[in-house]
């Protein structure tokens, strides 16, 4: 079956090269009248001969281009390539095919033939810009920067709005280390005084690129862009393209408001744009704007309730407004829509595990062990629901699996954060050695993280060891979180095991008093200082309070133990 397309363009192109000699048979004066001199019919012979070799050249010129394009249709790309090469020796003049075979040369790392063909083509009268780009295009890829060079300076003297000749003529003085070289390049660009806006975006951009590829100094190009981007804004363009460049731009830059505002523009204008909504919600959230983020997203569900993406932003501000039940369901929605985002499992399971229900998030985590590669966040998610479920040898097993995991490929991945819930996990199976060396890792990292230096604390003084620098790491805890309740238990317990009980007791009521529930350990650490100090009826008191929240055996032992004379009811 004919491809209508590739049977026009022969046509068409042959129409373009014979209509540039159709006024051959006026200017040989067919059908003129006048008498002529010996010279001048000389000189008119001479003219219609070059005229008509001009006209054989081009129809030479289209019957390799036909020929090429019917390679092409049958899959031939080197014959199609040299029977386009042969079309544009044929005809140099014809700056359409010329382009094509350059590019196909330069694209085929043929630079050489790409220059040949393109320097018989700039050597004619009147070659445009192009041309001169296209050569300092394939010079470059020569090797050969000195006419590269000269070729690019000729392409932005023919076409100054055409920002690609100051690309390429900026990327030869790069692959020379010329960085001076390059900026004093593209700050010519910046500097015209007749650019456009989107000429300006487009350079913006490209100073953008140039810094984040730290080819140039991030700092310079950051601000020669925002100068770009400001004089592109008070041309005041209406163009959508145009407008979104400029946003792009500065939010890649950080300049959110400048951003927002544009965005805010194209939205109002173009409101059937999800990109713009898109890119809008990125600001407030950068901006911090939730709720703004959150109305905008709310809409994008709405008009497109199948993008799972949407459903994950949503799970997100949802889960940073507290609002936990709410997340998990946008977060199963975005897997129902697509259930190879990973990440999202995890953040779901992260909301299971805040909910206090390990038992989902661990078979939500089995479900992604069956589909992807065994990862850091898997394995350390699977610890802490094993942590809850008071399964401590499992979740020592999958810690010392997300540890060796990230040691392996994504260290900053172990934090004080990890290495404290480690430490809990170590402690609470009875190995305190580890759990000691585990909280101090945690304290390396984070010298004033004040619940490791609590817990490593509490489990020293339980254990009746190392009370002087138990007491030293409390007290610092409490100094950093003075009402917390926990801390000044700890603080309590551990002056009571260095046989202070009456300054102990002074931080028991503390922590009592910041309590905002009836805490059974409290009361029982409150018990056993009363019992200390001899006052055995608000020791009883004390744990009886204790064994109203929930059952202990060892309380009631001790109730049992209060002396004699001290039992009798008021």
């Amino acid at each position: 079956m004919r491809h209508p397309l590739y049977f026009c363009v022969p046509v068409l192109i042959l129409s373009g090269w014979l209509l540039m000699g159709c006024s051959t048979a006026a200017r040989l004066g067919i059908g003129a009248k006048k008498p002529q001199s010996a010279s001048a019919k000389v000189k008119e012979a001479a003219q219609s001969a070059k005229l008509e070799a001009d006209l054989e050249g081009r129809v030479q010129a289209y019957a390799h281009y036909a020929a090429g394009l019917s390679y092409d249709l049958n899959e031939k790309p080197d014959l199609a390539l040299e029977e386009l090469w042969q079309s544009a020796l044929a005809d140099p003049a014809y700056e359409p095919v010329v382009i094509e075979v350059a590019r196909r040369l330069i694209r085929a790392k043929k630079a050489d033939r790409a220059v040949e063909i393109l320097a018989k083509a700039t050597a004619l009268p009147n070659a445009s810009g192009s041309l001169f780009a296209w050569l300092a295009l394939a010079y470059g890829q020569a090797g050969r920067s000195e006419p590269a060079i000269v070729a690019n300076r000729t392409a932005i003297k023919k076409m100054p709005q055409s920002l690609s000749a100051y690309q390429n003529l900026a990327q030869i003085y790069l692959q020379n280390h010329q960085t001076n070289e390059a900026l004093q390049v593209l700050d010519e660009a910046g500097n015209q005084p007749s650019a456009d806006a989107g000429f300006l975006a487009d350079l913006a951009e490209l100073y953008t690129r140039y810094g984040r590829a730290q080819t140039l100094k991030k700092e310079i190009v950051s601000e020669r862009s925002k100068q770009a981007l400001d004089r592109a804004v008070k041309l005041k363009p209406t163009h959508p393209i145009t407008l979104q460049k400029l946003a792009d731009s500065y939010l890649s830059l950080g300049e959110l408001t400048k951003a927002e505002e544009i965005y805010v523009q194209l939205l109002d204008k173009y409101p059937e744009l999800p990109v713009i909504r898109g890119k809008l919600t990125e600001v407030y959230l950068r901006e911090g704007k939730k709720e703004k983020a959150l109305e905008l997203l709310q809409a994008i569900a709405k008009e497109d309730p199948t993008n799972p993406r949407t459903h994950s932003f949503l799970g997100t501000l949802a889960v940073e407004a507290n609002k936990l039940t709410e997340a998990a369901q946008y977060f199963e929605r975005a897997l129902l829509l697509n259930p190879e985002l990973e990440p999202v499992y995890y953040d779901l399971a992260g909301v299971k595990l805040n909910l206090k229900k390990p038992e989902e998030a661990l078979a939500l985590l089995e479900k992604t062990r069956t589909k992807f590669k065994l990862g850091f966040v898997m394995e350390f998610y699977t610890a802490i629901a094993q942590v809850m479920l008071k399964n401590f040898p499992q979740a020592l097993k999958h810690f010392t699996s997300a540890e060796v995991l990230a040691k392996a490929s994504e260290p900053a991945r172990l934090t004080h954060i990890f290495y404290y819930q480690l430490g809990s996990a170590y402690e609470r199976n009875g190995n305190n050695d580890e759990a000691e060396r585990a909280f101090r890792k945690c304290l390396e990292l984070s010298p004033n993280y004040a619940e490791a230096m609590n817990y490593l604390g509490y489990m020293w003084a339980e254990l009746g060891i190392k009370l002087g620098e138990a007491r030293v790491l409390i007290e610092k805890a409490v100094q950093l979180e003075p009402k917390n309740a926990a801390f000044l238990d700890s603080l309590g317990w551990v002056l009571f095991k260095l046989n202070q009980p009456k300054e102990a007791l002074v931080y028991l009521l503390k922590a009592i008093e910041n309590s905002e529930e009836l805490d059974p350990p409290l009361f029982d650490h409150l018990g056993d200082i009363y019992s200390s100090l001899k006052e055995y009826e608000k020791a009883r008191g004390a744990w009886r309070k204790a064994l109203s929240v929930e059952p202990n055996e060892k309380i009631k032992e001790k109730i049992g133990a209060v002396p004699a004379a001290e039992l009798s009811e008021p």
